[in-house]
């Protein structure tokens, strides 16, 4: 049952990154579905944007509350919504009802990628192995395939809708999948609901329990930056990898793509195979490592002269980057009784980075040039490899078999 729990969660996580690359490898189609002018995708864009910063920011709450297993489901299920959403009103020239289905994506995705997290640490923890990185690993695998499978669907111009209502029903089958095989580990009791609530039921006498105490120690603030700056990292990449390509090459804008794409299959490679390593090594030296060569490989984007090395530099930026977020969460994760308020802080921080940061990159990019702006991703990476001790291993046993 422990196995199909995992697998459970990496469906989960991969549906999420199926649905977003799907998505954006259609936008395009979409936006001449709709007759849509920049100012008025941009707005349409502005829901997913929204979703997935609301359902974020409201996902840390909810998982104390709830439990991770409502999150996950009710995660997973939205995007599905809004996938139909999109490719049924996309065509009536519904706007309204594209922002509404992206605003479903975006808000199941955020609260699915909270409560996976959370949950991936739990299992970990119980497991004394790493498994966040597989669950990372697996958001990756999930946008390769997406944006690969949109790619071919696009050039043998299949129509949006057929498109969309056959990734929803991809994606509808791997959260009915979830819903069967989910079954979350148990929790220390200082992290039940009883706990929760400031009380201890031990036989019919209430005994009064301390309220948990603040989790926003000197370490967790250390291990949230750790996690923003890769994610910072990681968005940037994401958003702005093409267009340093098309315009500070002059490059066609399929080679924009095709290094977007090979800075992805990077970061899959690196999640995929970088366990043993974290085994091995320990996490701290490998969170330290993964930030430095991530650190080379935007300066070498930044400082490339050609395409060729541009390309280059962004394999080294992915594949540095890997681990780092994934690591981030187990290192919040490592503690006895925490674990998951303190997972619920860091990845919080860490999608937040993620979805604000290329919007702040722009405006620097707007005055400086984009490839001036991109050192501030660099500038964090470096802050990263001089605190990455914060994730060591607990020395209690907890989290992987080995001291970072």
């Amino acid at each position: 049952m422990r196995a199909r729990h995992r697998a459970a969660l990496f469906a989960t996580s991969t549906l999420t990154g199926v649905g977003i690359a799907s998505w954006i490898t259609r936008t395009p189609a979409v936006r001449d579905e709709l007759g849509a002018s920049i100012e008025t995708m941009g707005i349409v864009l502005l829901g997913l944007s929204a979703g997935s910063m609301i359902g974020i920011l409201g996902a840390g709450a909810l998982v104390r509350r709830t439990g991770t297993r409502p999150l996950v489901l009710v995660g997973g299920a939205l995007p599905v919504l809004g996938m139909v959403l999109v490719a049924l009103l996309a065509p009536a020239h519904v706007t309204a009802g594209v922002w509404t289905g992206l605003f479903c994506i975006g808000f199941g995705a955020g609260v699915a990628e909270i409560g996976l997290n959370v949950e991936a640490a739990a299992v970990e923890r119980q497991l004394g192995r790493p498994v966040v990185p597989t669950l990372h690993a697996c958001f990756s695998l999930g946008t390769v395939v997406g944006g690969a499978a949109g790619i071919g669907l696009t050039a043998i111009r299949t129509p949006v809708t057929t498109h969309l209502l056959l990734v929803a029903a991809a994606m509808a089958a791997l959260v009915l999948f979830a819903a069967g095989n989910l079954r979350p580990v148990p929790r220390p009791a200082s992290e039940s609901a009883d706990a929760r609530d400031g009380v201890d039921r031990r036989g019919d006498t209430d005994v009064p329990v301390p309220r948990p105490r603040s989790v926003l120690t000197v370490q967790v603030l250390l291990i949230a930056v750790v996690t923003l700056a890769m994610a910072f990292a990681e968005g940037a990449a994401s958003d702005w990898l093409p267009l340093l390509l098309t315009t500070g090459h002059d490059a066609p804008e399929v080679t924009g793509s095709l290094v977007f794409t090979g800075f992805a299959l990077a970061m899959l490679v690196g999640r995929s195979t970088g366990t043993p390593l974290v085994t091995r090594f320990g996490r701290a030296p490998i969170v330290r490592t993964c930030a430095a060569v991530g650190t080379v490989g935007v300066l070498l984007v930044v400082t490339a002269g050609s395409p060729v090395v541009t390309a280059i530099g962004a394999a080294v930026w992915g594949l540095g980057i890997a681990l780092g977020f994934p690591l981030a969460i187990s290192a919040a994760g490592d503690h006895p009784t925490d674990g998951d308020r303190r997972v619920s802080v860091v990845a919080t921080a860490g999608y937040v980075a993620f979805l604000a940061g290329p919007p702040l990159l722009g405006f620097l990019g707007g005055h400086l040039g984009l490839q001036t702006a991109m050192l501030v991703p660099a500038g964090l990476l470096v802050v990263a490899v001089c605190i990455a001790s914060a994730t060591r291993t607990a020395r209690s046993g907890q989290g992987s078999s080995r001291p970072g």
